[in-house]
């Protein structure tokens, strides 16, 4: 029987919750009127995570993101604007440039 707990136990230290882990954006566009950040987080959605402006004129957003990289741009007024402080870029399958991050 305790075999059984201590399985339990093991499952819900490791549960998908457990894996996703704090990440904040920030998007310097002080001039723009609306920013959001699309990503293989949000299936690349536009309205589904707007970012929020902040007095100083940067823009941004708090996500919970698995372990991992994500691509990622951010959509500054509808036009695409990779993020100068990722860790790298990388192309999707239309070529394009996407910004990445190293989340863990």
């Amino acid at each position: 029987m305790l075999t059984e707990f201590h399985t339990c136990d093991t499952l819900s230290r490791y549960s998908a919750k457990r894996n996703l882990h704090h990440a904040d954006f920030f998007c310097h566009a002080p001039e723009a009127k609306q920013v959001s950040i699309v990503g293989d987080f949000n299936n690349w959605n536009p309205n589904s995570t707007p970012m929020l402006r902040q007095p100083d004129g940067q823009w941004m957003a708090s996500l919970e993101l698995r372990h991992g990289y994500h691509h990622y741009v951010f959509l500054v007024d509808g036009k695409r604007a990779l993020d100068p402080n990722a860790v790298g870029t990388t192309r999707d399958s239309q070529n394009q440039p996407n910004s990445l991050a190293a989340i863990s």
